[in-house]
């Protein structure tokens, strides 16, 4: 029995290969993959080539990038945290998980993966809902740990840079927290989508310069925090000019690259302005103690069964995995028509 997994061959090269499927242990269940769905960000830096794991080799106990041996090597396989399957066989001792149970978690663009019944488990779909959801629960949690990070007050201004997937799911839950809610954005649709989806204020940053039109919203404060989820160094730059006096600017996105447009001796300098990174790898010290991974996408996966969360919108384009190659070539040349793009097993 075998199974295929999308790879990358080179730089901007997709390829499919085929793997033997292991036989079940006792406690494990094989999940059939249903959906998966690319990341325009982590994703589209390996398939472009780059990611700092293909140029550098990663030293984990020191936590610091190496110059040298390099951690990735082309062909690479495996990649994509955006998964949802069938559950299409149980082992012999397995009493929790049913077959045809709709599961959500990370496994990559691959057709099937084998898993422990508990932690299938704890990742079930709730009967009924749409199983196109369950890819939205890793970049869910990247959007809810920003906006954690944001600490969030009811009543103030947050501007959200970037109206990618996690930008529009972020500035849906700073909205949930009684936050009103600016969308910056330079792609019409994606702005179109961000208004659709709740943002009190949109602002187009090819016609207008967002830190001044932040600035004219709040009377001029500035927000009272910002989060840049665009992986843009002149974005960061605007979000730090649109952030009020000693307040803070949440870095979600991953920047690539040298720092050109980032001017710290202008408004950073001058206004006092926090910069904190939140990447999913952790949470917040003032949270660690209750809130982790598990409970993160836990809670997207909650609220958009609980419909608190609009998600479908979000998905512009679905290819058959046989098309991966086509589906990286547009989420890579067309951001304007672009959103979340799904490969369907």
């Amino acid at each position: 029995m075998t199974g295929r997994v999308v790879t990358f061959e080179g730089p901007r090269k997709v390829g499919l290969k085929e793997y033997e499927e292991p036989p079940l242990r006792s406690h494990e269940v094989r999940l059939q993959t249903l959906y998966s769905g690319i990341s325009a960000g982590t994703e589209l830096t390996a398939y472009r080539g780059s990611n700092p794991y293909l140029s550098k080799r990663w030293e984990d106990k020191r936590r610091l990038f190496l110059e040298g041996e390099v951690t990735f090597h082309y062909p690479v396989e495996g990649w994509g945290y955006e998964e949802v399957g069938e559950v299409v066989e149980v082992g012999s001792e397995v009493s929790t998980v049913q077959l045809g149970e709709t599961v959500w978690g990370t496994w990559g663009h691959k057709s099937t993966t084998v898993v422990e019944e508990s932690w299938a488990a704890k990742r079930r779909l709730p009967s009924g809902v749409d199983p196109l959801l369950g890819v939205f629960s890793r970049i869910g949690a990247i959007a809810l740990n920003a906006v954690l990070d944001a600490d969030i007050h009811v009543g103030e201004y947050v501007a959200v840079f970037g109206q990618g997937v996690p930008g529009l799911i972020a500035a849906q839950l700073a909205r949930l927290n009684g936050a009103n809610v600016i969308a910056v954005e330079g792609i019409p649709n994606r702005l179109k989508l961000a208004e659709e989806l709740g943002a009190a204020h949109i602002i187009d940053f090819t016609r207008q310069s967002p830190a001044e039109e932040i600035k004219h919203l709040t009377e001029g404060r500035g927000a009272d925090v910002c989060i840049e989820f665009s992986g843009s160094y002149r974005a960061l730059h605007e979000a730090i000019r649109a952030t009020a006096y000693n307040s803070k600017v949440v870095s979600a996105g991953f920047f690539q690259g040298q720092g050109e447009g980032l001017f710290l001796g202008e408004e950073f300098h001058h206004n006092r302005i926090r910069v904190e990174c939140s990447q999913i790898s952790g949470v917040n010290p003032r949270l660690d103690h209750r809130w982790n991974l598990e409970r993160l996408e836990g809670t997207a996966m909650t609220l958009a069964a609980e419909e608190k969360l609009r998600l479908r919108p979000l998905v512009t384009h679905t290819f058959e995995v046989d098309q991966a190659g086509e589906a990286f070539r547009q989420l890579d040349e067309n951001p304007a028509e672009v959103v979340q793009v799904v490969l369907k097993f």
